[in-house]
């Protein structure tokens, strides 16, 4: 009898492994610091700059939302769009692909 969903249980064995190897890792060395991309592309303009980082700049944004919540919400509405853009896409392209 052959298993009828082997890359899929691969697939997340591998997430699963990918999770505790990470947890695992920040477990193991204690001082490590995992800086966001922010933190580590501002460290790394200043060094390339040879200036320190007060003299940096960054450009100030042009609106800011009220709260929180208005903010999480913004960013999921932007995340849905993008979503149906693509899952659009991807459709019209297998459409396109069983028609012929």
């Amino acid at each position: 009898m052959k298993f009828r969903y082997s890359l899929e249980v691969l697939a997340v064995l591998a997430i699963v492994a990918f999770c505790a190897l990470f947890l695992f890792i920040q477990s193991a060395v204690p001082g490590a610091e995992f800086a966001g991309s922010d933190n580590v592309g501002s460290n790394l303009i200043g060094e390339l700059s040879g200036r320190s980082l007060e003299s940096f700049t960054p450009l100030v944004p042009q609106w800011e939302p009220p709260s929180g919540e208005i903010e999480a919400c913004l960013f999921a509405l932007q995340a849905a769009i993008g979503g149906i853009l693509v899952g659009g896409v991807f459709g019209y392209w297998l459409g396109q692909k069983n028609k012929a």
